[in-house]
C-alpha cells in the first residue's frame, strides 16, 4: 500500500509502500515515553521510503535487547516519524501510523509488550465520548 504523510508542522513530508497488515500497537514502556501516550502504532515499511521535504534530527536508541534503533523525528515540531535498524543491520523499519495521512485505513493487527500496557487500556470504549475543539 503506499502511504504519505507529514509531521504536524508540515517541515517533514514522505511516502513509502507499507504492508497494512503489519500494523501493531506496542506498549513497552520505551514506547509509551517516546509516545507520550500509552502505547504507539507501527507498520512495516516494505518498498521504498523518502523524504519528499525536511529533513529529520535522528537519535540512536539502544533496547533491552542490546539492538541499536534509529528515531526519527520532525526537527522543527517533534512528530515522530520512523524507527528503523541502524545502517548496515536488518530488522523492521516501522513508521508512525498516527503521521500517516491514511492512518484511518491502517488497522493494528497485534499488541506487543502487553503485559506493560496500561491496565485502563481495555476499558476506553466505557468513557464518555465528547466532540469539539481541543
Amino acid at each position: 500500500m503506499k502511504v504519505d504523510g507529514r509531521c504536524l508542522c508540515g517541515y517533514l513530508s514522505y511516502e513509502a509502500e507499507v504492508d497494512p497488515d503489519s500494523v501493531s500497537i506496542c506498549s513497552c514502556t520505551d514506547c509509551q515515553v517516546l509516545a507520550g501516550s500509552a502505547f504507539r502504532v507501527t507498520v512495516q515499511v516494505t518498498g521504498d521510503f523518502k523524504f519528499l521535504a525536511g529533513k529529520p534530527k535522528t537519535y540512536v536508541k539502544v533496547a533491552d535487547s542490546g539492538n541499536r534503533r534509529v528515531l526519527a523525528f520532525c526537527p522543527e515540531c517533534g512528530t515522530s516519524v520512523y524507527s528503523r535498524p541502524v545502517d548496515g543491520a536488518e530488522g523492521f523499519f516501522g513508521l508512525r501510523v498516527g503521521s500517516l495521512r491514511q492512518r484511518d485505513s491502517l488497522v493494528p493487527q497485534s499488541h506487543y509488550r502487553s503485559r506493560s500496557a496500561q491496565s485502563w487500556i481495555e476499558h476506553i470504549s466505557d468513557l464518555p465520548k465528547f466532540d469539539g475543539d481541543s
